[in-house]
């Protein structure tokens, strides 16, 4: 009996053991539970609401922050014309281009000169020069062109829409290089030239040797490379030869176009606003930007009864070329109407 009891009060022992250990974890994990129940209350449910955790504007304005982020930590790379000092140059409009130059067509007059001779990187202004060598060698306009790797920009990065593969005639090709500055349709024109890149590229140093350009040199079509370079005094004499040829001066001021790019039409525009402007009578223009460039225009166009030739170069802000431009127009209509009333008297 003795030996029965002890058993029976070692088992008792080790049941309220058991019944003790349970309760003290029963009671730690009381905190832990409510712990976890804020946790779950505090966490986004799971599945499509995830998405919808933080709000729209929020993500909005997350994302433009970055964008904001990204651009200021681009470094400010200085044009040739920064460099050699030329925007110190002071002129009576206060020009934001460091290189301005009008004449009178017809008869030559210099109505504005800011630098004119300095020789600066031409950007995409090349195009006008390309659509000279074009045009002077009678290719048919008809003939279908295709876009390959060796039209895509390795030296800017830029883009295009225009697909390796992308089949358009010589005429449309011609049209996007002066309407909308589409580099991989400038080089096309060039590599389908008789002899090649290299012949159009020489072929277009003898026409600006031919123009009197004596500061002038081409390397390639596009303007992508900052070694094609001139000066205003040079451009005007281009945009005087490039004004005789039809074709140039209606693709160049064409203010939009739709083209079947693959299998989509897709519409593009004119990158000089100006064309768009009624008080502008726009004959010829051409735009051109790279970072050593700067903003660059030149136009032919009718002002106060006269035809003028205008070349800005080194412009140091998105629009300023078009600001200097308007300058330039109200200036010299300004000057029209003080001569009339002169006149009047």
């Amino acid at each position: 009996m003795v030996v029965h009891s002890a058993r029976s009060l070692k088992s008792w022992w080790w049941v309220l053991g058991l019944l003790a250990l349970a309760l003290s974890m029963s009671v730690d994990a009381a905190p832990r539970s409510a712990k976890s129940a804020q946790r779950s209350a505090e966490r986004p449910a799971a599945g499509k609401n995830v998405r919808h955790a933080k709000s729209a504007p929020a993500v909005r304005a997350t994302s433009r922050a970055r964008r904001v982020a990204a651009v200021r930590a681009v470094p400010h790379r200085p044009s040739l014309g920064e460099l050699q000092g030329l925007h110190a140059t002071d002129d009576p409009l206060e020009l934001k281009s460091s290189v301005a130059f009008v004449i009178d067509q017809d008869t030559n007059q210099v109505l504005l000169s800011k630098n004119p001779d300095a020789v600066l990187p031409i950007a995409s202004i090349t195009k006008l020069m390309t659509a000279m060598v074009v045009t002077e060698a009678g290719q048919n306009l008809d003939d279908l062109l295709s876009v390959s790797p060796d039209d895509i920009d390795t030296e800017k990065g830029s883009r295009s829409r225009l697909k390796v593969g992308t089949q358009l005639t010589r005429g449309e090709m011609l049209h996007l290089a002066l309407m909308s500055s589409e580099n991989r349709a400038a080089n096309a024109l060039g590599r389908h030239y008789p002899g090649g890149l290299s012949a159009f590229v020489a072929a277009m140093n003898a026409t600006a040797q031919r123009l009197g350009m004596t500061d002038t040199r081409y390397v390639e079509p596009t303007g992508l490379s900052s070694q094609n370079r001139s000066s205003a005094r040079d451009l005007s004499l281009l945009v005087k030869a490039a004004y005789e040829r039809p074709l140039i001066r209606e693709l160049s001021t064409s203010p939009e176009a739709a083209f079947e790019v693959g299998s989509r039409l897709q519409q593009f525009r004119n990158t000089n606003g100006l064309v768009r402007n009624p008080t502008w009578d726009i004959g010829l223009q051409k735009t051109g930007y790279i970072s050593e460039a700067g903003r660059c225009l030149v136009m032919q166009a009718q002002l106060a009864g006269r035809k003028l030739i205008m070349v800005l170069l080194d412009s140091a802000g998105k629009y300023s070329r078009l600001g200097d431009a308007e300058r330039i127009r109200h200036w010299l209509l300004d000057q029209a109407g003080t001569v009339a009333a002169s006149h009047g008297r």
